[in-house]
């Protein structure tokens, strides 16, 4: 993989061309960066949605796929995820690499495509057409009620939501029922041109080392008018605990299995040198098969249908979570505190360093082999204000020590413990 290039265009547009080429596609992801809040979170989720669904030139679904069919089966997609505490709401098109192709300039018509959809929605009414509107209320409500029916991802929502009370992160990245419901198409569309104008955007582009022109060409067709500077988004505030006891939750809902989540403030946030030796902790606890919750909670006592460990790099909080008998409850939940505990205390084998090592650095080489995971990488960095390159985390990786581990250990705290118990536990 060559050097990555950033450039900024004139009307404030991020654009960074990351080149690799390994891919027969050009993939670009466009970023549009949102402060996450609760009365926006639900416009912000149906923006994406509501842009793809047509666009003056292309007013309906079935004219823009005729379009993709033209340019040899390009593929258009959107969403909505969030960083910490900026909300994203992303546009991503894949074409064939034009170096591939007999004829014909792909890139351009791939990317006049996406300008039209980012900058030229259909409007009726001096709004985005109402039945649209109506029709992705709809489909985000059945997502933002259909939560509940995945009991994992729900539980650890319920975690986070108890957790962060009163901080941005609790919002869910859909929004909620109550703020969507008073979504209209004129006020929907008015947010558009605000956010389109005013807040930061981001381009990614991954492709062969060579692609003459691409970046004039992207600053061509993306110069469209908007504020001198982008507005800024409020930074993710990375709290630390201020000796607050624990907060127990408990929810009853009919479920075969109790889930049980512990969330836990790192105290580390994004940047070096700590954040490497997180990592670590996180993959020696409980992100691998290797890990000591997997080891000793599943296997050894038998006290886990499944139990992981994983980060939220921006925010700077751990989640452990695990499928449980209830009746086990306290046994399980002493049990994995012990795990976190053995850590801080230097109970890790060489065997766990060198395993975690390996599997950290296998993580880091597939990212590699996905253009929408390699663009994450770079995005990631980029937000965390590292701007790392894959070969300065392998060698970051390869110096972490354990004593280094056995610091940041140290300074997680227990925060909340959720559970999700049936109805006839006792």
């Amino acid at each position: 993989m060559g050097q990555s290039t950033v450039k900024n265009l004139p009307n404030g547009i991020r654009f960074c061309y990351l080149p690799a080429d390994k891919f027969k596609t050009i993939t670009i992801n466009v970023f549009i960066h949102q402060d996450l809040r609760e009365e926006l979170a639900s416009q912000t989720a149906l923006l994406p949605s509501l842009l793809e669904r047509g666009t003056w030139k292309y007013p309906d679904s079935l004219s823009l796929r005729r379009e993709m069919e033209n340019l040899y089966g390009a593929e258009l997609s959107t969403d909505v995820g969030k960083k910490g505490e900026r909300h994203l709401m992303v546009i991503s098109l894949e074409l064939v690499r034009p170096d591939l192709l007999p004829e014909g300039d792909i890139l351009r018509g791939g990317l006049n495509l996406l300008r039209s959809v980012l900058c030229e929605p259909l409007v009726e009414n001096g709004g985005f057409p109402a039945s649209y509107v109506e029709q992705e209320k709809e489909q985000l409500s059945k997502e933002i009620r259909g939560l509940i029916n995945e009991k994992t991802t729900y539980s650890i929502e319920r975690c986070v939501q108890e957790m962060c009370r009163g901080e941005r992160f609790e919002v869910y990245k859909y929004g909620d029922l109550e703020n969507l419901k008073k979504t209209d198409p004129a006020g929907l569309y008015t947010y558009y041109r605000e956010v389109i104008s005013s807040n930061p955007i981001d381009v990614y582009m991954v492709g062969p080392e060579s692609v003459p022109g691409a970046g004039a060409m992207l600053e061509e067709v993306l110069d469209f008018p908007r504020e001198e500077k982008p507005r800024e988004i409020e930074e993710t505030r990375v709290y630390v605990r201020k000796d607050r006891e624990v907060l127990f939750k408990e929810e009853v809902l009919p479920v075969n299995q109790a889930k049980l989540v512990l969330g836990y403030r790192t105290n580390v946030d994004y940047s070096p040198p700590l954040y490497y030796p997180l990592l670590f902790f996180n993959g020696v606890l409980g992100g691998f098969p290797h890990s000591k919750l997997f080891q000793n909670v599943r296997e050894k006592a038998s006290l886990a249908y499944f139990v992981f460990s994983r980060l939220e790099k921006h925010k700077g909080i751990m989640i452990v979570t695990a499928g449980i008998d209830y009746q086990q409850y306290k046994r399980t939940l002493d049990l994995m505190q012990k795990q976190v505990k053995a850590v801080a205390d230097g109970e890790i084998t060489g065997t766990e360093m060198e395993n975690t090592r390996r599997g950290l650095l296998n993580q880091l080489s597939v990212q590699k082999d996905s253009p929408s995971q390699l663009i994450s990488f770079y995005l990631d960095s980029h937000m965390g204000g590292r701007d790392h390159t894959f070969e300065e985390v392998m060698q970051k990786l390869q110096q972490v020590t354990r004593e280094e581990v056995v610091e940041v250990a140290r300074r997680v705290e227990l925060d909340t413990v959720y559970l999700l118990r049936g109805e006839k536990g006792e």
